[in-house]
């Protein structure tokens, strides 16, 4: 039941909450984005979601154009990323537009990280392990128990494990954890882009 009706509710409820209190903030940062950069606002990537069904996760643009579009794990991202999407990387910001993922049903707060369609081992993986079981979330167990720090397969085993037992208990540990390790930075690697 908690996962069927409160955590949705809890989602909807959040995401309108954070939208209109973050709303001046995130138009200050299609701004310069737009300054600085030739290029679209955000940046949008097909991802794969709930029982490994693709989608589009939608981030504020934080890196020039000509990157090639490949997993983090074979990008030297650093030569690629702008001086504002540097800011918005080590912050966190460049999630913001993914309240709107998550107001379509398409994420929650709390789950699995989305993988990249083209990351066809970690997809499997993650099917075999049940861990595609639930909504994909914009933090989750593996990103507060290390994020850029860890392994496509590490992720992949705690992606599972949270899977496996969703409960209000765990999602608020994720939560706090979350807003302590953003902001402190903690488990960022500023040349890898998730």
């Amino acid at each position: 039941m908690y996962e069927r009706i409160w955590k949705r509710a809890f989602d909807i409820l959040g995401a309108v909450f954070l939208l209109v209190l973050a709303c001046v903030p995130m138009l200050m940062v299609a701004v310069l984005i737009k300054i600085e950069s030739v290029g679209p606002i955000f940046f949008k990537q097909l991802r794969v979601g709930r029982y490994s069904k693709p989608f589009y996760l939608y981030k504020f643009r934080s890196m020039r154009i000509d990157t090639p579009e490949v997993s983090s794990n074979h990008l030297n991202g650093h030569k690629y990323v702008t001086f504002i999407g540097r800011i918005m990387r080590k912050t966190s910001v460049d999630e913001l537009p993914q309240l709107f993922n998550v107001l379509k049903g398409e994420m929650s707060f709390i789950g699995p990280r989305p993988v990249i369609v083209s990351e066809n081992e970690v997809v499997s993986e993650r099917r075999n392990r049940r861990a595609d079981r639930c909504l994909p979330g914009i933090s989750g167990w593996a990103q507060v128990n290390g994020r850029d720090r860890v392994t496509a397969f590490q992720k992949v085993v705690y992606d599972a494990e949270y899977a496996l037992d969703i409960n209000f208990r765990r999602d608020l540990k994720i939560l706090f954890l979350t807003i302590w390790n953003v902001l402190f930075a903690r488990g960022v690697v500023e040349e890898k882009i998730q």
